[in-house]
């Protein structure tokens, strides 16, 4: 992409896409300061270096298009359209919460903007995607579902299969697989005998792309060309973002298994100031233009912080709702 080539988006949109690509960061960031003061309970798998993924995909998505999501799923349920407040009361597990504090970090999600909420097992999404797209397909609406799964669900049998009937069915659905190049502490290349994930998809005759999963434009371009495919009856797509995690699988990970070379190289492909920079060299903005979307964000995650402080506890008659029994 070169000069002012921003696949013919307003400065408002690229300006609002800058701007959740920082919600999503700095919405990290803060839940893991908080869990540090001990202000938050339970484990935490984080997003940060992978926000291009999710911004990218669902700013292609209508509300009534649905997502399915994985361990983890913050950065999706933000880029979905669950609120900041929401998101952050059910890491408080208080009764706002998204899931009113019946999910917590590795379940959430909201049927009001699109989302299920989140599957933790590995692979989980990717079958239970195939039943909203069927759904999709026979009541003949335009819906289109995508189901975010990583590098390390491809070696699950409930990707093959996913995928398979999709492919068999033609399902509206996108497949994206966030390659952050390691399931957990075990690098893809360890356990696969193909050097992309997109190439399993010749096996279902999938289309399937690689795209570069820190340019939250070309991760939306490749999307959008999927969920058009997909809302007009060719079927499902595989798309492969590469893309790198900044923090440990969860809490607790030292990241000894990566070299500081290694993350130094990804870091410096932070899709924040690599979009950031581009707008301001094409004078979509300015420097001081981004510092205001980074206050407006900081402003709008201390709003959330104290909402949730300050929302109820759920009461113990409350484990019976919303729940089948």
């Amino acid at each position: 992409m070169t000069g002012d080539d921003f696949d013919g988006l307003s400065t408002e949109h690229l300006r609002a896409l800058y701007r959740k690509l920082v919600l999503l960061r700095r919405f990290e960031d803060r839940v893991y300061h908080l869990f540090l003061q001990g202000e938050l309970a339970g484990t935490l798998h984080q997003y940060q270096g992978q926000e291009a993924v999710a911004v990218g995909v669902c700013d292609n998505l209508e509300t009534t298009d649905w997502i399915t999501s994985t361990h983890r799923p913050h950065g999706h349920a933000l880029a979905k359209g669950v609120s900041s407040r929401a998101a952050m009361a059910e890491l408080y597990g208080k009764q706002t919460g998204c899931c009113r504090a019946k999910g917590g970090s590795m379940h959430f999600g909201d049927p009001e903007v699109g989302m299920l909420p989140a599957i933790a097992i590995v692979g989980g999404g990717n079958t239970v995607v195939t039943g909203l797209g069927l759904a999709f397909k026979l009541r003949r609406s335009s819906q289109v579902a995508v189901c975010f799964f990583g590098d390390g669900a491809t070696n699950e049998g409930a990707f093959h299969e996913g995928l398979n009937f999709a492919a068999v069915q033609q399902l509206p659905i996108v497949f994206v697989c966030e390659n952050n190049l390691y399931g957990a502490s075990t690098a893809y290349h360890q356990v696969s005998p193909v050097k992309d994930v997109a190439e399993r998809a010749a096996a279902y005759r999938v289309p399937a792309q690689v795209v570069d999963g820190m340019d939250v434009l070309a991760v939306r371009r490749a999307t959008a060309q999927a969920v058009a495919a997909a809302r007009e009856g060719k079927g499902p797509t595989l798309l492969e973002c590469k893309t790198y995690r900044f923090t440990g699988h969860s809490r607790s990970d030292a990241r000894g298994y990566r070299s500081k070379a290694e993350e130094a190289e990804w870091l410096a492909k932070d899709p924040i100031p690599g979009l950031g920079k581009k707008l301001v060299a094409a004078g979509r903005c300015s420097e001081a233009d981004l510092a205001a979307l980074d206050e407006q964000v900081v402003a709008e995650l201390d709003d959330a912080v104290e909402f949730s402080r300050q929302s109820p506890d759920p009461t113990p008659a409350q484990a019976y709702e919303d729940v089948l029994i």
